[in-house]
């Protein structure tokens, strides 16, 4: 296998999963900013959406799309279970990663891309600068109305470290980095946040 990685929240997030399993790959460093993402031979023999990260398989296939990735690696490499072990626990794991992915990361990196990433995004997709401001706001308020939810565990998805808490770390310490921090009245997400920012894996990479 091979792990096409780059700057920027969706590949860290595989980066995160991977370091938490202890999984080492052989990796190839894309250019993003430079744009090599969007230019063949990438675009064309590895990701048609122009998109990273990537995982390219022993068969010669290739994976995209940072859950799709997470998941084959929790096939290949089941311990320590960062998805979960039983239906109930999986459907769980999904449930949260979804919730996450919805209310914070997507607005969060949108908010991103038409605002201070305008400049390097505008020429490689539909830009809506006036939607900038409302999409940031829309990612604090997934944060507040997380922030009761998780009262009283240490992770997003309940007793244990799962894709959820990756995901959503990984796009957190991004927002945190481009003007986009954590509300201080989310106290829980806070706390949370600053545990995640101590693991080793979060220092990893």
């Amino acid at each position: 296998m091979k792990f096409y990685n780059s700057v920027g929240p969706n590949p860290r997030v595989v980066t995160l999963f991977m370091a938490e399993k202890g999984i080492e790959l052989p990796e190839v460093t894309v250019d993003l900013r430079g744009g090599e993402n969007r230019r063949a031979p990438y675009a064309v023999d590895v990701n048609p959406a122009g998109q990273t990260p990537a995982l390219a398989l022993d068969d010669g296939s290739v994976l995209t799309e940072i859950t799709a990735i997470c998941e084959y690696l929790e096939e290949r490499f089941p311990e320590p279970a960062l998805i979960g072990t039983t239906a109930e626990e999986r459907a769980n794991t999904r449930m949260w990663t979804r919730r996450v992915d919805l209310k914070i990361c997507e607005p969060l990196t949108n908010g991103f891309r038409f605002a201070e990433g305008l400049p390097l995004f505008e020429s490689r997709m539909r830009c809506l600068p006036e939607a900038a401001a409302g999409l940031k706001a829309v990612a604090q308020d997934g944060i507040r109305w997380l922030d009761p939810l998780i009262a009283g565990r240490d992770f997003i998805a309940g007793d244990a470290l799962t894709l959820a808490d990756l995901m959503l770390f990984a796009f957190l310490d991004f927002g945190a980095g481009v003007g986009q921090p954590i509300d201080p009245a989310a106290t829980n997400v806070t706390a949370w946040y600053d545990r995640m920012k101590a693991r080793p894996s979060a220092n990893s990479n």
